[in-house]
């Protein structure tokens, strides 16, 4: 008797690049203008990193990281970083049990699949660094027990430029726990234009659900795009170009602290990512470079003087990139 019970198959890298396209378009239902910070996301998601998202209030970072968690069949939560914020409000505390007369661990917001940080430089760096262990080691320590966070887990925080009122610098310990930092500026004339258009027509960016978003990849599909990204080929001639622009960075004139082999295995992650997301078997240095100021811009420090003369990070990491020999 032949058995015709179906089989499952693997999807292939195709369909799973279409997968993830399908993220990127119903993004695109709620969210206008920012197709970087949307492509930046979903290599998060593809490297298993974290995202810092920074702006001026209004430009759509919440709505971007929420819309984005609706797409995807895994949990989520939100949580407001305030100043009275506690650690334990952020990993999760020991809390009494009435009925069973005992203490209990209570589990924190971070016991989630996607963690949307909402504001965290509005709370002091204590609280801040609650989460530093949550990131690196996908873990929580409380009472002497460590307990495992889900998987996938991916930290999307969300912060003010630290020139505004009420606003805590983040430790460079937290800040390097962030794969990419993404910028959002205010959109283009026309996408202006079309975000007022769907206000006119009544969309209410509270309610995605009416604007039609809905769910179209799961955990077991995002994790075959992970090893499949993971597996992305890179020749030892990348590799090199890679430790290049790293040494370059410490000895640039106008940074007091280069980048670290942390953020160098990083920039290698995000490649690999961005190369299977365009449909490249193997890194190139293109691929690097396009990955390089999301990597790297919010673990270098400028020097004094470079601050007084108005230079910025994104122009000193341009410039080293131009300074270092690309391989053919």
């Amino acid at each position: 008797m032949t058995d015709t019970t179906p089989t499952s198959t693997r999807p292939t890298d195709a369909e799973l690049r279409d997968a993830l396209n399908r993220v990127r378009l119903e993004v695109g239902k709620a969210v206008v203008g920012q197709d970087g910070a949307v492509t930046g996301l979903i290599i998060a998601l593809l490297a298993r990193g974290h995202v810092l998202l920074e702006g001026v209030p209004g430009v759509a970072k919440t709505l971007l990281v929420r819309t984005l968690t609706r797409t995807l069949d895994l949990q989520t939560r939100r949580l407001q970083f305030t100043p009275d914020l506690m650690p334990g409000d952020v990993t999760g505390s020991l809390a009494f049990d009435p009925r069973t007369g005992e203490f209990a661990f209570r589990e924190g917001p971070v016991f989630t699949n996607i963690l949307l940080a909402d504001e965290i430089n509005r709370t002091p760096p204590k609280t801040q660094s609650a989460l530093l262990e949550a990131m690196e080691e996908r873990q929580v320590s409380a009472d002497g027990v460590t307990r495992p966070l889900p998987d996938p887990f991916l930290v999307a925080a969300t912060q003010n430029p630290i020139e505004y009122e009420g606003t805590y610098s983040l430790p460079e310990a937290q800040l390097d726990r962030f794969l990419l930092k993404l910028v959002l500026d205010i959109p283009e004339r026309d996408a202006e234009f079309a975000i007022l258009r769907r206000h006119a027509d009544g969309f209410d960016p509270h309610d995605l659900g009416a604007a039609g978003v809905r769910a179209v990849l799961g955990a077991d599909e995002l994790e075959q795009a992970r090893a499949a990204a993971a597996s992305v080929r890179v020749s030892d001639d990348v590799l090199a170009y890679l430790v290049d622009l790293a040494r370059a960075s410490r000895l640039s004139p106008s940074l007091r602290l280069g980048v670290s082999p942390r953020a160098t295995t990083g920039l290698l992650a995000a490649s690999k990512a961005w190369a299977w997301l365009s449909g490249y078997e193997s890194v190139t240095p293109d691929h690097v470079q396009a990955m390089l100021l999301p990597v790297w811009r919010h673990r270098v420090q400028l020097r004094p003087e470079a601050e007084l003369e108005g230079v910025s990070v994104d122009a000193v990491l341009r410039a080293i990139m131009q300074q270092v020999q690309v391989p053919l």
